[in-house]
């Protein structure tokens, strides 16, 4: 894995890699898994993987110009209703984009290195033949209700490749919101030093902090789920996050 970018070419690829490719001006990226024979599988939000249902929606499709690609017949995105797992061909996965390889198991100096989120876990991944299993078997009965910030199309790859499922921000999500909230938390070291690179430096350290905190590798609250556990309470219209906290057993009655 490069230092500064894990991107690869197409003929390295090889089933059960996390893939994704920058949108937006960079500012987001969407994440699938290749799954082989030229093919994705990954979640959407009908095409608006940015999409939150507030203002940061215009923040992030107006921060860049709107791609033109169409994609190909084979490829043409499900008319059904809410939102979904999809396979695609690697091309309209792209959309014109950049391929890169999100990459796992790295050391914690190598991740704190990665100044971007979203691109690399301190997790440890299951074989490559798992992610596919997985993959498809979410291709046909879904992984929940798309949302950007707690089950997005990086959660579902993660997921994919580690079997693990928590409540909270994702890796991309902290590198979104996490450079204003470091900026935010940083200003009480105003009243113990008012030199503006120790400033700074606490503010990187902070949001270099919550990107650690936030990894599935060292999250406290991460459970590992079989797939088939996880669909079989989707499919009862059990919430996604009752679906991945664990169950706590009830306390013995009192005398």
């Amino acid at each position: 894995m490069g230092l500064l970018s894990n991107r690869i070419d197409k003929s390295s690829l090889k089933a059960g890699d996390h893939i994704y490719s920058w949108r937006t001006a960079y500012i987001y990226a969407h994440h699938g898994i290749y799954v082989g024979d030229n093919t994705v599988v990954h979640f959407t939000r009908h095409g608006q993987e940015v999409g939150t249902g507030t203002v940061l929606d215009l923040l992030l499709v107006s921060s860049g110009p709107a791609r033109s690609h169409v994609p190909c017949a084979t490829c043409t995105p499900s008319s059904r209703d809410g939102h979904g797992v999809q396979s695609s061909c690697l091309d309209c996965f792209l959309a014109g984009g950049v391929l890169y390889r999100f990459e796992y198991g790295v050391n914690p100096t190598l991740f704190i290195a990665k100044a971007r989120g979203g691109t690399c876990s301190l997790a440890v991944p299951d074989p490559d033949e798992e992610a596919v299993r997985r993959a498809n078997h979410l291709l046909r009965n879904g992984f929940g209700c798309y949302n950007v910030f707690k089950n997005n199309c990086e959660d579902f790859a993660i997921y994919c490749k580690t079997g693990l499922l928590a409540v909270g921000q994702s890796g991309q999500a902290v590198s979104i919101i996490g450079g204003p909230l470091a900026a935010v938390l940083s200003t009480p070291m105003r009243l113990v030093t008012t030199n503006i690179y120790g400033m700074a430096i606490t503010a990187v350290g902070v949001y270099c902090a919550s990107r650690y905190a936030a990894d599935i590798g060292v999250r406290r609250d991460a459970v590992k789920v079989s797939v088939e556990d996880l669909t079989g309470q989707l499919s009862t219209s059990v919430s996604f996050h009752a679906a991945v906290e664990p169950t706590v057993p009830a306390l013995p009655p009192t005398s």
